[in-house]
């Protein structure tokens, strides 16, 4: 069973304080998903890392504050989290391989991943048949790329330990909703055998 990690929108303007768009003590779980990441690269397992790439005048600043604009430092993902090779997908349909890259940065200008048109592709060049998720924010945008993965068919887990939310009631209702469309919730430790710091 092929497996693939997803990485969603750990990204400078929503991880860290200096940020435009916060998600507070989103800092505290860089470690874990740096340690995910590199779990996934020391086993050959692919990760696909959602992130924003908004225009200066981007429709989403509608209903959020700017953040994430391609190009700014705040779009880009801490070093920590990062893989070699890696390579990037953009969201309109374009031809890809993704052959040899152990991480795949996903652009989309949407709180849904499955905006970007390559999605599905993807995910049948990688053959994709579980996927573990994490990321921010957990009852926004990790929602709808595990409940996405969920309908399409694939085996999710949700690594509860490495997520972050702006709800607490909300996400408590999310890992509801997901357990019962059948998916699986579960620890960095479970996943990796890594013992971290709370």
């Amino acid at each position: 069973m092929k497996t693939v990690f997803f990485d969603v929108d750990t990204q400078l303007d929503f991880l860290y304080p200096a940020g435009a768009l916060y998600v507070p003590g989103a800092e505290h779980i860089v470690s874990r998903v740096a340690a995910l990441n590199r779990y996934a690269a020391e086993h050959e397992i692919p990760v696909v890392s959602t992130m924003d790439a908004h225009t200066e005048d981007d429709p989403e600043f509608r209903d959020w504050p700017p953040h994430c604009v391609a190009g700014t430092a705040g779009q880009q993902k801490p070093a920590a989290t990062l893989l070699e090779p890696r390579t990037t997908i953009r969201s309109a349909r374009e031809d890809f391989d993704c052959k040899g890259a152990r991480q795949i940065l996903l652009q989309k200008q949407s709180i849904d991943c499955f905006t970007n048109a390559n999605l599905p592709a993807l995910l049948d060049q990688l053959k994709v048949k579980s996927c573990v998720v994490y990321g921010v924010v957990t009852e926004i945008c990790v929602r709808n790329a595990a409940l996405g993965l969920l309908k399409a068919g694939l085996n999710v887990m949700l690594v509860t330990d490495a997520v972050r939310s702006l709800d607490d009631t909300k996400c408590a209702q999310f890992f509801q909703e997901f357990a019962a469309a059948g998916g699986e919730l579960t620890t960095v430790q479970q996943v990796t055998g890594f013992s971290l710091p709370v």
